[in-house]
């Protein structure tokens, strides 16, 4: 029986939770950086006050399905990015088998499906940069055998696959030799290409060697927001012709331009965290002063204001136009973005996308489709 519009028992709480009809479809979240917060030694069986998700608050979001993505900075070099990976896989799958079947690890579109129906969350493992490879496609594979089912191809910095939509300067001008090696091996493998943080040359190689459908996990509209993280209206239109999907990223500044020109003075504590998160910090007593650092920067953010989860419909809106409904999606970037939008404080409000795509009339099979449909759809085809 579907969780929506019944009760469901998790860890000795019951949760009731009533929803309308068309949430009865699956809901997918394709990224989210959880398994950082694993690694370090939450437990997400249990409900927490930090952070963005938990088992249990993604029950009370409506969220069947979360791709955790296995995180690694492009700073920490290929050797450790590989151990690093290893550990957050092997925390993600200690926490599901904590969970006593109420949590599973899934592999395939069908599994997703299979689990809703009975009411339990699926958890899919996604990697976000491709330095744990160690330039070797051997590492690829094998992390397709423990689960992986899509590669970011890079992060903020450029890597021996790609060039990353962050820095000024490029280094290969879109895929290196490997990189073209590495999508191939991809279509063969039957794992999904993530074109989000890498740059435009970059995306326009994708597409020309890439032989399977390719996902945005986790971007935004550059009509909207003029971020280059964010995707152009011909790049959202290149992909939805080669049937994929843009995931809308839930990060305030690359949704809003007028936040992100006010988060200027941010940055730099915002680098803070990720070396925090990213285990580059080994000095205890530094990292609780940047914490102590970061707290104080967090509240001053806070007072100036943030868009709201309706902006995150207007990029929904957007993307449909450009490409149609069937190519758009979410995919939040909980737990790697310090700042949430105003109503989407965790995953326990992921919903409210949903609800206001309701209020400007979308239809419930519309919103079925942005809700999981589409993503569906691209790993049934990809990956079987």
């Amino acid at each position: 029986m579907s969780r929506f519009g019944t009760s469901f028992d998790y860890s000795g709480i019951l949760i009731l939770i009533i929803a309308p009809m068309y949430r009865n479809n699956i809901v997918i979240d394709s990224h989210c950086d959880t398994p950082g917060r694993a690694v370090d030694g939450i437990d997400l069986n249990e409900r927490s006050q930090s952070g963005h998700y938990d088992f249990p608050r993604m029950i009370e979001g409506g969220v069947d399905a979360a791709f955790f993505a296995i995180y690694t900075s492009n700073r920490l070099g290929e050797v450790q990015a590989l151990k690093r990976a290893f550990s957050m896989i092997a925390a993600v799958c200690d926490n599901i088998s904590r969970s006593g079947g109420s949590v599973r690890q899934s592999f395939c579109a069908d599994d997703i499906r299979r689990n809703a129906s009975e009411g339990v969350l699926s958890v899919v493992l996604g990697m976000e940069n491709g330095d744990p490879l160690n330039s070797d496609l051997s590492f690829l594979r094998q992390f397709h055998r423990m689960g992986v089912r899509y590669l970011t191809l890079t992060h903020t910095g450029h890597n021996s696959i790609c060039d990353s939509s962050s820095p000024e300067s490029p280094c290969w001008h879109g895929l290196s030799p490997f990189g073209i090696k590495v999508v191939k091996e991809m279509n063969r493998l039957g794992m999904i290409i993530d074109v989000s943080h890498i740059s435009d040359e970059s995306f326009y190689d994708v597409i020309k060697y890439s032989e399977a459908p390719v996902v945005a996990t986790h971007s935004c509209c550059r009509a909207l927001a003029d971020a280059k993280r964010n995707m152009d209206d011909g790049m959202i239109k290149a992909l939805a012709d080669r049937g994929g999907v843009i995931q809308i990223n839930f990060y305030p500044a690359f949704l809003s331009p007028e936040y992100a020109a006010k988060m200027k003075d941010y940055y730099k504590y915002e680098e803070m965290e990720s070396a925090i998160k990213a285990g580059l910090v080994s000095d205890e007593k530094k990292k609780a002063e940047m914490i102590s650092e970061i707290s104080m920067a967090k509240k001053r953010l806070a007072a100036i204001g943030r868009p709201s989860y309706k902006v995150v419909a207007d990029h929904v809106e957007h993307a449909a136009r450009v490409a149609g409904i069937e190519h758009v999606g979410l995919g939040s970037d909980f737990d790697g973005i310090d700042i949430c939008p105003d109503g989407l404080e965790d995953v326990s409000k992921f919903h409210m996308v949903l609800d206001e795509l309701k209020e400007r009339g979308y239809s419930d099979n519309e919103i079925g489709l942005v809700a999981g449909g589409n993503f569906l759809r691209v790993m049934k085809q990809v990956c079987g």
